[in-house]
């Protein structure tokens, strides 16, 4: 099983039960604010800014706080100034993982993951030393039960750009260019087909089997990672198998 794919589909379940806690709801309304600043306020003119309002409109945000933040970003409303900015490092069993950030202090983020990473039996590697092994796509996945059969529902995603298709197990896994992900979204919704999870994302090349007595230690610098405000997204190239990830993710 595609690590990335069950474990992005545990978190949206997850993350649509704690979104009112409020964290998620800042760090979704922080990514529209980028966008907007960066690529302008209009979703149609804006790729990047309809992903991130799109994903935020799937944890239930408000809408009334959506246009706030791209208000923000559009200098119409004042607010703290965020910048990007990206950690590369390994977790235990010598997994990958890329770290996206919006901070407004560079410092203090690069501290706290740096703290992350060692107290949960990883390392922060230097700039470029796992970039490379991960391309930026977008990834739909889809749960088999009550979506239509692998034929029908490959010509629904080609005809709208998919790249490809990919079997992993209880899910169908849509692979996009970043450039044709909404519109494979939008056929999908379409066609009435309900979506466990879908962003553009740092898809691994090639994934790392993690032994079931690594893949807990795993996922704990993985949530522990995800749990720092500034942290907008965590990608990792490991590969565990559905029984391990059910027993590890269970409690």
């Amino acid at each position: 099983m595609s690590g990335h794919s069950k474990w992005a589909t545990i978190k949206r379940k997850k993350g649509a039960a704690d979104a009112a806690r409020g964290q998620m709801f800042g760090k979704l309304l922080r990514a529209v604010e980028v966008a907007a600043r960066e690529g302008g306020g209009s979703i149609e003119g804006n790729m990047t800014l309809a992903s991130a309002v799109e994903k935020a409109r799937d944890f239930s945000v408000p809408t009334e706080n959506i246009d706030r933040a791209i208000k923000r970003g559009t200098g119409d409303l004042e607010g703290v100034r965020y910048e990007p900015a990206m950690y590369e490092g390994y977790g235990p069993g010598g997994v990958a993982m890329l770290v996206e950030v919006l901070t407004d202090n560079r410092n203090r983020s690069g501290a706290d993951i740096r703290h992350a990473f060692g107290k949960h039996g990883g390392s922060l590697g230097d700039p470029g030393s796992v970039a490379w092994m991960f391309t930026r796509q977008g990834i739909v996945a889809i749960e088999k039960a009550g979506a239509p059969d692998e034929d029908a529902l490959l010509d629904i995603v080609t005809e709208a750009g998919a790249d490809d298709l990919d079997d992993r197990g209880d899910l169908w896994e849509v692979v996009t260019s970043p450039q044709a992900f909404r519109a494979v979204r939008e056929a999908l919704e379409a066609a009435g087909i309900a979506i466990a999870s879908a962003e553009i994302a740092m898809h691994p090349n090639a994934s790392v089997p993690v032994a079931a007595d690594q893949a807990r230690a795993v996922l704990r610098l993985l949530e522990a990672l995800e749990d720092l405000d500034d942290v907008q997204a965590v990608h990792s190239n490991f590969d565990i198998p559905d029984d391990v990830m059910a027993e590890a993710t269970a409690g």
